[in-house]
């Protein structure tokens, strides 16, 4: 039961991956469109909390149910978690709050919203990285 835990968090990781690189396009998806621009942003980080949600229930319920403890990678990834968690609502409001229909305004809240989207990219892959390192036997110590 426990593989399958740690299966279903694995393939919603990889999910979470995909749907990120495919939030890379929203800014392109919505150039001219400054409304629709916080409106799937505002729908993007609905997603991406949802998926982010499930990623980490599906990781916590991996721990207790194989009473695989508290090792220093779980821990890891909780702060990953909260770390994306945070950048991305501050993000979200960030666009809410501004004046989108400025043109200028608008062309700046989509270099952050890419920027700050290739930032969670990099946290995800580099936690799917160490795991890898860690199922490989190269982190023992982790």
């Amino acid at each position: 039961m426990v593989e399958e835990i740690i299966t279903a968090h694995s393939v919603l990781v990889k999910i979470f991956l995909v749907f990120l690189v495919a939030g890379l396009f929203i800014p392109k998806m919505t150039e001219k469109n400054p409304l629709g621009f916080r409106k799937a942003s505002f729908i993007y980080t609905m997603i991406f909390q949802a998926i982010a949600t499930m990623i980490v229930f599906a990781g916590v319920v991996a721990v207790f149910t194989g009473d695989l403890g508290w090792s220093m990678t779980t821990i890891i990834m909780i702060v990953v978690w909260a770390a994306l968690m945070f950048i991305e609502i501050k993000k979200y409001k960030l666009i809410k709050v501004a004046k989108v229909q400025d043109t200028a305004i608008h062309k700046l809240l989509k270099g952050v919203f890419l920027k700050i989207s290739l930032i969670e990219i990099l946290l995800v892959a580099a936690m799917v990285v160490l795991m890898i390192f860690k199922a490989k036997g190269v982190l023992v110590a982790v």
